[in-house]
């Protein structure tokens, strides 16, 4: 088509096309991320993926229309890497071990990709790269929380008054058949100001809805919260 080759280049309509592009794509990712008070939200994927058009719009302008001699990519190349650092600040690791926040990072990496594919023009993988990212973070965490909910292996973290309370933790588990791999307890040394955080990694003998035995902990004397990790 025509009208949409004109739009893969250098011009002034091609450039506002890309940008409001860049803004629309971008933004729709990080309102998700946003929903779920991620640290890179709306406006972030918004910077980055404008910010990646950019950056392949200018190689594209300094070839096309200055007529300068270098390798288009390398500016694209260098936002890969700088995007890098970004998504390092959006990983934490919790007081529980716990890693969170890798899911942002890769989706700020692929919403830079998906800002170079429209800055290059390449409007087609754009899209397609729009919708898997879209795809990935709803209803594939959909599907994954549907499977991880039914899984035979959990692990659990319990936050109780005082650590005699992990006794009778395990003889709920136990009581329900479920074998326990390890319990790793901390805040041992601040119970005077904190309550013991209880780690037990278990496995089920059959499948059945965690809900019922985050529920059955729940239910013990001197447990103050459970969740699955």
């Amino acid at each position: 088509m025509e009208w949409l080759d004109s739009l893969r280049g250098a011009s002034l309509a091609a450039l506002v096309i890309k940008l409001t592009l860049a803004v629309i794509f971008g933004g729709t990712i990080g309102l998700e991320r946003g929903r779920k008070r991620r640290p890179a939200g709306f406006r972030t994927h918004i910077l980055v993926c404008m910010g990646a058009t950019m950056a392949m719009c200018i190689s594209r302008y300094c070839v096309d229309t200055l007529g300068i001699t270098a390798d288009v990519s390398r500016l694209g190349a260098q936002v890969i890497n700088g995007i890098g650092f970004l998504g390092a600040g959006t990983i934490i690791v919790t007081r529980r071990q716990e890693v969170k926040g890798l899911t942002t990072a890769a989706g700020l990496w692929a919403c830079a990709c998906m800002g170079l594919a429209l800055g290059a023009g390449f409007f087609e993988c754009a899209l397609m790269a729009f919708a898997a990212i879209i795809m990935s973070t709803t209803l594939l965490d959909k599907v994954e929380k549907l499977i991880t909910s039914r899984s035979l292996n959990m692990n659990i973290n319990v936050i109780v008054t005082e650590t005699a309370v992990v006794h009778d933790v395990h003889e709920v588990l136990r009581g329900m058949d479920i074998k326990i791999f390890d319990t790793e307890i901390t805040n041992i040394r601040e119970l005077a100001s904190e309550s013991p955080n209880v780690v037990i990694e278990t496995k089920l003998a059959r499948r059945r809805p965690h809900v019922e035995i985050i529920a059955a902990l729940a239910a013990i004397e001197g447990v103050i919260s459970v969740e699955e990790l």
